[in-house]
């Protein structure tokens, strides 16, 4: 009978492993059913807690996504300069924060090439029993088993060192260390463009500012010419026709300046995401004082680009890549050297079999020793061949890389100084048209307002001095966006008032 029960736990046993193994596969292909049914069919979950189902292709919405508050540390009743704006910007952007752990994720990786010069040194425990039932053919003293139970436990410390790998690790550490340095670039790099791009995006919400004051002042003298198109009319001296013109020039004074509003929110959004700050922040932005801009700047010269490519982030960073993978090329050739391994161990033991009706043995034993041993590389199918290849493509691609680099940086200096120098003629040229334009217009409206001229006149006047205000706003803001566009190419942006500083030359 007692060997029934055991066949019969046995094979109970054997059902369940079978059985679990099979409710387990089973959910493995029936997983797919969380998966979109067809490529052409939404993906619709199974449960939606709290919420609608979606309709169509929509997904459940999370309000957990969708807080939006106020970056916090901004004053919303101060007003914030250039150089205010900058610091909020390198402290709360997050492409900084992005490119500073790119940096310590960099450096930690040739920390931890460096730490394969030394040995590893593990502590294990090792414990366990067993227990073995043997069925005895005839029964004894009405038993027909015989049970024994081994059990112990063992301690050990071992050293695992790699003693010579003929430049291996050294290899791969340079080459760690040209990647640290390349991302600690980089980082500095990052904080340069975000300069950049909260200086051209100050300058061109300025701009959108001025539009807006542009936009209100041709509606203010579109209100003055429909004013003395009324007065001319009641003195008899004009009709309805000019009446219906100038309030028709009213109404296209005031939708211009409504669209400039708009531009004007739309470049404060876009200073705000220059910043990386929250949308929702209230930022006051102080107003650029109003200096006039040289007539032109100096030459770039090979001097000057040379000095440039010297600092520029891009190409110090693509360089020490370039290095790194020089590197590279190192290490794999140590792959076909052979390595100097040290071990040693230290262990003891202590264990106790018991046996049915017979007393407990124990046993404790102890042991170490050290051994020195060589690994040398044979025949791996091509593999170490392979790897020096890949290597040594991927150093060319790499030097290519920096090589277009640095063409393509002192490319774009060369253009970035002509972009300044033409936004420079362009803000001369608009500054002389605006003074053309003003006499044209006050002449204009003077004669109309006198009975002498016409109201076509007045609103064409009116309309191009509109035109050559805004044009010289657009030119001043390309202009200093333009200076601070050739600090950045030059790799001299480094703080607020560069642009200012270069048109200073």
């Amino acid at each position: 009978m007692r060997r029934l029960r055991r066949d019969g736990a046995r094979l109970l046993r054997a059902a369940l492993v079978a059985g679990t193994c099979g409710v387990l596969g089973g959910c493995a292909w029936t997983a797919l059913d969380n998966a979109p049914p067809d490529p052409s069919m939404p993906w619709k979950p199974a449960e939606t807690t709290g919420s609608i189902a979606p309709a169509g292709f929509g997904v459940p919405a999370d309000e957990a996504v969708a807080t939006l508050r106020p970056t916090p540390g901004i004053s919303g009743e101060k007003t914030y300069g250039l150089a205010e704006l900058i610091d909020i910007a390198q402290m709360h952007n997050p492409t900084t924060r992005i490119a500073w752990q790119a940096a310590r994720q960099a450096a930690l990786a040739a920390g931890m090439v460096e730490a394969t010069y030394l040995p590893i040194i593990t502590a294990n425990v090792i414990g366990g029993s067993q227990e073995i039932t043997t069925p005895l053919p005839v029964p004894i003293n009405g038993k027909d088993d015989f049970t024994t139970r081994i059990e112990g436990v063992s301690p050990q410390i071992a050293l695992q060192w790699l003693v010579f790998d003929f430049g291996g690790r050294r290899a791969l550490h340079k080459a760690a260390q040209h990647n640290s340095t390349a991302s600690n670039i980089l980082f500095n790099g990052v904080h340069q463009q975000v300069i950049y791009e909260v200086t051209s995006a100050y300058h061109l919400y300025a701009a959108a500012r001025t539009r807006v004051a542009i936009a209100q002042k041709n509606l203010a003298n579109s209100r003055e010419i429909e004013a003395a198109a009324t007065a001319r009319d009641k003195a008899g001296i004009g009709n309805t026709v000019e009446v219906a013109q100038a309030r028709q020039a009213v109404a296209q004074a005031n939708f211009g300046l409504v669209n400039a509003q708009g531009e004007e929110k739309t470049a404060y959004q876009a200073l705000l995401g220059a910043m990386g700050v929250s949308p929702v922040t209230r930022v006051k932005v102080a107003t650029p004082a109003d200096r006039p801009l040289p007539r032109q700047v100096d030459t770039v010269t090979d001097g000057i680009v040379r000095s440039a490519l010297a600092r520029r982030p891009d190409v110090l960073a693509s360089y020490s890549a370039m290095e790194g993978t020089e590197a590279g090329i190192d290490a794999a050739k140590a792959a076909f050297m052979p390595k100097v391994y040290l071990a040693a161990v230290a262990a003891s033991g202590k264990s106790n079999l018991s046996a049915g009706g017979l007393p407990t043995i124990g046993q404790s034993a102890s042991t170490s020793g050290v051994l020195v041993g060589m690994s040398v590389p044979v025949f791996n199918g091509g593999l170490r061949v392979a790897q020096l290849r890949n290597a040594e493509s991927i150093a060319a691609a790499s030097k290519a890389t920096f090589e277009k680099t640095k063409d393509d940086a002192a490319r774009e200096i060369f253009v970035s100084a002509e972009t300044l120098r033409s936004a420079l003629s362009s803000y001369e040229a608009a500054t002389a048209l605006v003074s053309a334009a003003t006499v044209t217009y006050d002449a204009a409206f003077a004669s109309y307002k006198a009975g002498v001229g016409n109201i076509t006149e007045a609103t064409a006047a009116d309309s191009g001095l509109l035109a050559a205000r805004q044009a010289q706003a657009d030119a001043h803001a390309a202009a200093l966006v333009a200076a601070a566009n050739l600090a950045f190419m030059l790799g001299d942006m480094t703080s607020s008032n560069v642009a200012e500083r270069l048109l200073r030359r």
